[in-house]
């Protein structure tokens, strides 16, 4: 398995992969939101690719010493297999090689299931609420 930067060839795959977990639904994901982040940092956008397939997907972003990802998915059928966690390791490495310190990740209230994966790796449960406000464009 190899994990490597997104590509532009890559979005139909990683579309699929957010379909196919649910992710799509829970959050619109728009090509021009996609572009946008692979414009402000390319490198923190990866892939997992398994036998010239992408499986696996995740999407970070660097606030000063604290970092996010976020649309963490692998393909339902390879779920369980150590892709998620490979992704993981790769963003964080990322992320520490440009001075982060903290890792923050958001986890939807309707996919708790996620939470004992998310402990395996070290994350605690914070005590924060988060609000959100949509801006008309």
């Amino acid at each position: 398995m190899l994990i490597r930067p997104f590509r532009l060839g890559d979005y139909s795959a990683i579309t699929r992969i957010w379909q196919e977990t649910g992710l799509e639904e829970q959050e619109a994901e728009s090509l021009n939101d996609l572009a946008k982040q692979l414009a402000w940092d390319s490198d923190l956008v990866m892939v997992a690719e398994k036998e010239g397939e992408v499986v696996g997907v995740v999407v970070g972003t660097i606030d000063g010493t604290r970092a996010y990802f976020y649309r963490l998915a692998v393909l339902p059928r390879l779920q369980g297999a150590g892709i998620g966690r490979k992704l993981v390791e790769a963003i964080e490495k990322r992320f520490k090689q440009r001075g982060v310190n903290r890792v923050l990740i958001m986890v939807n209230q309707g996919n708790p299931e996620v939470l004992p994966f998310y402990h395996s790796l070290g994350y605690e449960m914070q005590k924060y609420v988060t609000l959100s406000k949509k801006l008309s464009s």
